[in-house]
């Protein structure tokens, strides 16, 4: 089977989606003869790092995207907040995209050269796809992460993230092409209930539930821990407003139970100086410690080393550190809202309901303070969730789910499949 895979985004270097695509791309590659498309800003990491069995076509549109990046960047204020704005402006720097990818592989595409075109990302479900419409071949979509509801107890950081085109987000559906891409699209890929929840009622019959997140076993692996009297807990993200690492600082502030024990913050955004003052203030140093940014290998280290992940995120979409600290058998402890409400369950970690900041400070700082008093509490969860990361999320498996959805499309496989059933 060939399939054409288009990756905009597609980095090995790049945090977040850019890596994601990549990853899922080369997976996918060991199952199926892959070319995949992407931007050439990608080319230089990618040919150090190679694309494995996948052919890599590069596409040069960065005289529209380049400075519709800049403006949008100006727009934001930087690169760390107002995603809503970044998305709404990469819509003509994707169409773009497409127009080229269509050009290079329409005589392709028509000869029958390839069997599937798979569009991996972006993942917005607010960037259309004119390729669902021109493609004669099945054309798939998705992973799609999306339509998530910003928490009204959270204007405040809703604000500070400078979401404001969040109030009109649902103007994207009336955007050319967005009805063609999913009345076109012979199947979508969807994470969790809440992208799906906001998708036409028209495609429920071929959309699966699939999360766009995975881990590399290579990279978050289960270590052999020792019982230690103190703990290490441990924040991973972007210091920004929604991900709420003041939480966790609150919660240590709070209790002279977790002053005993380690608080290690890895990410680095314009929350840190507030982060630095609550930390003086309170007489944190001690036990308090930011890493500033890690790359991925050396936050796998860190996940290795501590034994419970605290990650109060309240818009979370995917939530990918919280399978890889799960591939690392640490006790999660997250809000029940959003990608983390489905990645944790009771028997492998703890999720705390959404409240206003103070209830979250409250919760945190109960849970974490019971969890630090019992090892074997933390060992079995941490266990648990080390299972049911490596058996669905490993970036293999997850290949290996593509190839049957592959099948599903082109007739060979009759049943739709489900991620969640082992093959």
């Amino acid at each position: 089977m060939r399939v054409l895979i288009l990756a905009d985004d597609c980095n090995p270097d790049w945090p977040s989606l850019p890596v994601v695509g990549y990853k899922f791309a080369r997976a996918i590659a060991n199952y199926v003869d892959v070319t995949v498309v992407t931007q050439i800003r990608n080319q230089p990491n990618i040919d150090r790092e190679g694309m494995g069995k996948a052919e890599v076509v590069y596409l040069d549109t960065e005289k529209i995207a380049a400075p519709i990046y800049k403006l949008a960047t100006t727009l934001r204020g930087g690169k760390s907040t107002g995603w809503t704005i970044q998305m709404a402006m990469n819509y003509p720097s994707y169409l773009a995209f497409e127009w080229y990818a269509w050009k290079r592989f329409r005589g392709d595409l028509r000869k029958g050269q390839f069997e599937v075109v798979h569009r991996i990302t972006p993942m917005s479900p607010t960037l259309p796809s004119p390729m669902a419409k021109w493609s004669p071949v099945p054309f798939l979509l998705g992973p799609l992460n999306g339509n998530l509801p910003w928490p009204r107890q959270f204007t405040a950081e809703l604000s500070r993230e400078r979401e404001w085109l969040s109030y009109v987000r649902n103007a994207y559906k009336l955007l050319p092409y967005y009805r063609s891409t999913y009345s076109r699209s012979a199947g979508i890929l969807a994470a969790f209930k809440h992208t799906i929840a906001g998708l036409p009622d028209s495609v429920t019959s071929k959309t699966i539930n699939f999360p766009e997140v995975g881990i590399d076993p290579k990279l978050f692996t289960l270590p052999t821990r020792h019982q230690h009297q103190q703990k290490t807990i441990l924040f991973v993200g972007r210091l920004v407003p929604y991900k709420l690492p003041e939480v966790v600082v609150r919660a240590f502030a709070n209790s002279s139970v977790l002053q005993q024990h380690r608080l290690v913050i890895v990410g680095e955004g314009p929350e840190r100086p507030r982060l630095e003052q609550i930390i003086e203030e309170q007489g944190l140093d001690e036990c308090v410690k930011l890493t500033g940014q890690k790359s991925q290998s050396e936050v796998g280290e860190l996940m290795r080393q501590a034994e419970i992940l605290a990650f109060p995120s309240i818009r979370e979409l995917g939530a990918g550190v919280v399978v890889e600290a799960m591939a690392c058998g640490m006790a999660c402890v997250v809000v029940d809202y959003g990608g983390p409400a489905t990645l944790i369950e009771p028997d492998r970690g703890i999720k705390i309901p959404l409240g206003d900041f103070n209830h979250l400070v409250k919760h945190f700082r109960e849970e974490l303070e019971q969890l630090v008093t019992d090892h074997d509490r933390v060992s079995c969860l941490g266990v648990a969730a080390h299972h049911h990361a490596v058996t669905y999320y490993s970036w293999d498996a997850k290949a290996r789910k593509v190839l049957e959805i592959y099948k599903w499309l082109t007739g060979c496989q009759e049943m739709k499949p489900n991620f969640w059933t082992q093959p």
